[in-house]
């Protein structure tokens, strides 16, 4: 690209600094060093004169905001794994190309996912919360003190078994619980065979015979509310769920209910259905002691977020290059 004219770039959030650095090097780029959302205006000015738009899962790249895009925007390189906020169809129609930045969050994810497994029945958070916010009240170690639940020897559900719930099922089976999994399709026999994993081409059964769940995997239409009402009324009293996903594949309302009548033992979610903003009814049962909430930390490592961009810098001067660019998301993956 050295002699061709550097594309125009448009980044919507503010990325690492050397990532920021790297795309100033290599593309006319328009940095966000507030960090603040861009609004739907700023979007539709950027579409129009930007040959890149750089966006984050927070962006809504709807059909609306495409139809406005100027002939020059050819590409769309989001700073995500998961593109459910932009309209794929809608991209293609137009003729952009839209790219991802799969596979660099796995075990950042995994790991946070099984922070949450252990959590929530060891009542970390609570215990942590004594300590700093209830000063003074905590007496001494004692017998029948802060009682939780073993995980060892539990049977863990997960719902996805993609790279990342893959790589939660390794962490999971290294703490002793044994793996159970629901996906559209089976996983390989070698992967069961390392796991020792139990396949269940129906979710309802499984849900009914795991101690915790682990939701993992993507947001699609088809996964919307999968985690429905009825869905959460077949698990087991004594039995914990955790989110690290999207926040939509569970029935948040229904979950409130379930775990306000003691139908679930507990949750942990690390995203929320209408995120930024967290139902006030589940900070209630945080202070009680019945969920532990993350503000959508699952993926928050500097070295995810440096490969992260990486990708999209990849995926950027491939294309300008006149090659298909690595990550390319085809239309109807959504």
């Amino acid at each position: 690209m050295t002699n061709k004219k550097k594309p125009k770039v448009y980044l919507t959030r503010r990325l690492p600094d050397v990532v920021e650095t790297r795309m100033r090097e290599l593309f006319d780029a328009e940095l966000n060093i507030e960090d603040t959302p861009r609004t739907q205006p700023e979007l539709v000015a950027a579409v129009k004169t930007h040959d890149v738009l750089v966006p984050t899962v927070t962006d809504r790249i709807d059909a609306a905001l495409i139809e406005q895009a100027g002939p020059q925007l050819k590409l769309i390189a989001s700073f995500s794994n998961g593109v459910d906020h932009i309209d794929i169809d809608a991209a293609a129609r137009r003729g952009i190309t839209v790219t991802n930045t799969p596979n660099v969050l796995t075990e950042d994810t995994a790991d946070m996912t099984m922070a949450l497994i252990l959590a929530v029945p060891r009542r970390l958070a609570e215990g942590a919360h004594l300590l700093t916010d209830r000063k003074g009240e905590w007496a001494g170690w004692s017998p029948t003190w802060m009682l939780g639940h073993r995980i060892w020897g539990k049977r863990l559900g997960i719902v996805g078994m993609g790279r990342i719930g893959t790589a939660v099922a390794r962490r999971a089976k290294a703490f002793g619980l044994s793996i159970h999994y629901h996906n559209r399709h089976r996983v390989s026999p070698a992967t069961e065979e390392a796991l020792e994993a139990t396949y269940w081409d129906s979710l309802d059964q499984m849900l009914a015979r795991v101690d915790i769940v682990s939701v993992n995997c993507p947001s699609t239409p088809a996964t919307y509310h999968l985690l429905s009402a009825r869905r959460l009324a077949l698990m087991q009293p004594s039995s914990y769920i955790v989110n690290t996903a999207r926040g939509g594949i569970i029935d948040e309302a229904a979950l409130i209910k379930s775990l306000r009548e003691g139908k679930i033992a507990g949750a942990g979610l690390d995203v929320f259905e209408h995120e930024p903003a967290v139902n006030p009814k589940l900070v209630r049962l945080a202070t009680e002691g019945k969920v532990v909430l993350l503000p959508h930390m699952g993926s928050a490592t500097l070295e995810g977020r440096i490969d992260m961009g990486e990708k999209v810098v990849i995926n950027i001067r491939t294309f300008f290059d006149g090659h298909r660019p690595p990550d390319r998301v085809l239309p109807g993956r959504t």
